[in-house]
């Protein structure tokens, strides 16, 4: 029988990738332990980011509805008002399902969670020092590291959570802002920046790249960019910040665009410029764990360090920083400790901004396909020729493919739309196939749904699609 203190894996992290390694492990009859400091299962992910940002995109949405949208649809309403405490409320019930969610999994599979913050020692050795002062030690035959990330600050510009703000104080503001500056145009910065915009702030984005949402398809940042404006959002792209300081309840930001100094005042600034990997209780140096440029733990495709029996997975190994890439590299962990042969790839990984319309991406962008040096054909099919996009009033946006001209293949898929979500997930499927734009337009789509524009901009990439 196992010892409890020796047991078969600990996971240091009970984020999305710590918690999915250790029921996966449980699963495959492994003796798990799963530390997190936090009070609560979930990590950053459930906790203070995506859970909790989309329960407030869902509110927002709803709100906006009501307010703007709703006499469209022949519904008339009047003296609409945001009720925030409660809608901050809901956010937190939402939180708390997911993390008992978690906490309820961890007790079905017998996965023990020790409550604290775990050090790792030489020997892979890892102590738990309890909320109540006491430290355990554990001997775990192999160890997953699932440290996670933390937010990037400014140096001149630290967090103090109150009015210059991290996603974690975004999720909190205790009124609507007059003013909010969003520091960064990615994911993160729109989300958060729409949340707040749809409930009465001026919002105004500061982003240091040519275009919000770096890395993405030109065609989507084109199409972003003339959206969100038009929603209100104000954007300063190829745009420079310099200093910044905080003076009682005012928050100067300054910048430089075009080579010349400027300034802006808000009421509260989000600085959203990307996160970096935490090791927290892991002293890499003293270790020897072998680190990255980025500070981010060096793996295999199978998820080993360089140290022996220690794995990592998740934000601390870097990469793109998504939930769903952690999930499956803690799968891909735990079944390599319990003798699988497999591994881990990142061809086909989707990536999702959850601003209204949605952005939906996988694979190749036009350029990058142009880049390789082979022909290639695009496809694009626009909302707006859509019957059921009609129907919703939600007739923004594209799906586009980016194809193989001579195969045929599926090198890349960029949606901006309504629910693209949830219709990227078939495009997904069809590149881990290797699946060519005429498999989907050759397979049956229910009309009227969101999802002919996939099947239609497929076909718009073999010339003949329908409806346009």
């Amino acid at each position: 029988m196992t010892d409890s203190l020796s047991p078969d894996l600990l996971v240091l992290g009970g984020g999305p990738g710590g918690y999915v390694a250790a029921l996966r492990a449980a699963q495959l009859g492994l003796a798990v332990v799963c530390v997190e400091r936090d009070q609560t299962l979930g990590g950053t992910c459930v906790n203070v980011g995506c859970i909790p940002s989309k329960a407030l995109l869902g509110s927002s949405e709803h709100f906006e509805f009501a307010k703007h949208h709703a006499a469209e649809h022949g519904i008339q309403l009047s003296g609409v008002t945001l009720d925030l405490a409660t809608m901050m409320k809901r956010k937190d019930s939402v939180v708390a399902q997911n993390t008992k969610g978690v906490e309820f999994l961890f007790k079905k599979n017998k996965v023990t969670w020790a409550k604290g913050t775990g050090t790792l020692r030489a020997g892979n050795v890892v102590e738990v020092a309890g909320h109540d002062g006491v430290v355990t030690t554990y001997r775990p035959k192999h160890l997953i590291l699932a440290t996670g990330s933390v937010p990037a600050a400014l140096p001149f510009l630290p967090f103090d959570e109150e009015r210059v703000l991290s996603n974690v104080g975004a999720l909190k503001i205790p009124e609507v802002p007059k003013h909010l500056i969003v520091i960064g145009g990615g994911v993160i910065g729109l989300e958060l920046g729409s949340v707040w915009r749809r409930l009465g702030a001026t919002v105004t984005v500061i982003e240091y790249a040519p275009t919000i949402l770096p890395g993405n398809d030109a065609d989507i940042t084109t199409e972003a960019t003339k959206i969100f404006t038009k929603q209100g959002m104000v954007l300063h792209t190829a745009t420079k910040v310099t200093g910044g300081k905080r003076a009682g309840d005012t928050v100067t930001i300054e910048v430089e665009q075009d080579g010349k100094p400027t300034s802006f005042d808000a009421d509260y600034v989000l600085v959203s410029i990307g996160r970096k990997p935490s090791l927290l209780g892991v002293d890499a140096a003293a270790l020897g764990l072998k680190l990255g440029a980025r500070g981010e733990i060096v793996v295999d495709d199978q998820m080993r360090t360089n140290l022996p029996n220690v794995f990592a997975i998740g934000d601390a190994v870097g990469g793109k920083l998504l939930a769903h890439k952690a999930e499956d590299e803690g799968v891909i962990a735990a079944e390599v400790i319990a003798g699988k042969p497999v591994h881990m790839h990142y061809h086909n990984m989707p990536a999702v901004v959850y601003t209204w319309p949605e952005v939906a991406t996988c694979g190749l962008t036009e350029a990058e396909a142009r880049a390789t040096g082979r022909a290639i054909k695009v496809g694009k099919f626009p909302f707006s020729a859509n019957g059921r996009a009609r129907t919703m009033g939600s007739t923004d946006g594209f799906v586009k493919f980016v194809t193989d001209a001579t195969t045929d293949e599926i090198l890349g898929c960029h949606m901006i739309g309504p629910n693209v979500s949830d219709l990227l997930s078939e495009v997904v499927l069809a590149m881990e196939y290797r699946g060519t734009a005429d498999d989907i337009g050759a397979t049956v789509h229910s009309h009227p749904t969101l999802s002919e524009t996939v099947k239609e901009a497929a076909l718009g990439a073999l010339g003949r699609a329908l409806h346009i």
